[in-house]
């Protein structure tokens, strides 16, 4: 693992304003309309695309309308609607267990803290914290998805690790928390835009004049 230098609070500052410029909405990219409709689009988003979750969704809530419905559904009936994002099984039974647990043991709330969220089936840090910053705009939050992690290590933001938590952890160091969450939406969007896992496109990103990946590569 090589050593982290870390980037200079002018040299983040740019990286953040320049993202702003080339996405101003950093929105999600999943759609929902009810928090918990949220909650399970991000667990069904494991191992698969955004694109394709959005495409099974409507079909889902429609069939299951309600947080009760949810909470009553067979799981294999789940299963046939989310079957094509890929490990459906464990999926529809996260779901069907989560609605359960929202309705027993938080009124049917979507808990507004790490600590309760990672208590319900399916949930773990990265899902955790989507909500906090999406649903509850909390500050200071960290989505360390797979363009997060590959491209703030690329830039130099981190020290290049794979393990989110890290990733989370360095960036949480480094970037003011009223800006976190939305950053991290925007380099989900500049990582499907510009700097493609596969086929990076170097010489139109505007990130280039902070990226330690380019001065070394370019």
């Amino acid at each position: 693992m090589k050593k982290r230098v870390k980037k200079s609070a002018a040299q983040v500052d740019g990286i953040i304003q320049e993202l702003k410029v080339l996405y101003p909405d950093s929105l999600c990219s999943l759609e929902y309309e009810k928090d918990y409709e949220l909650l399970f689009s991000v667990r069904l988003a494991a191992q698969c695309t955004d694109e394709r979750v959005n495409k099974v969704t409507p079909a889902l809530f429609a069939r299951f309308p309600t947080l009760e419905s949810l909470a009553r559904a067979d799981v294999s009936e789940v299963e046939g609607y989310i079957h094509s994002t890929g490990f459906f099984r464990a999926k529809a039974k996260d779901i069907v267990l989560a609605s359960q647990t929202l309705l027993e043991e938080y009124g049917g709330r979507v808990p507004d803290t790490m600590e309760d969220l990672l208590r319900l089936p399916g949930v773990g840090r990265k899902t955790a914290n989507l909500i906090l910053g999406d649903v509850y705009r909390t500050p200071g939050v960290v989505v360390a998805d797979t363009h997060c992690i590959r491209i703030t290590g690329l830039l130099g933001l981190t020290d290049g690790t794979k393990d989110p938590a890290k990733v989370e952890a360095q960036l949480r160091e480094i970037l003011p928390p009223e800006e976190s969450n939305d950053f991290c939406h925007r380099m989900v969007l500049h990582g499907r835009a510009v700097c493609v896992a596969r086929r990076p496109q170097c010489q139109r990103c505007a990130l280039r004049p902070f990226c330690d990946y380019f001065a070394k590569n370019g």
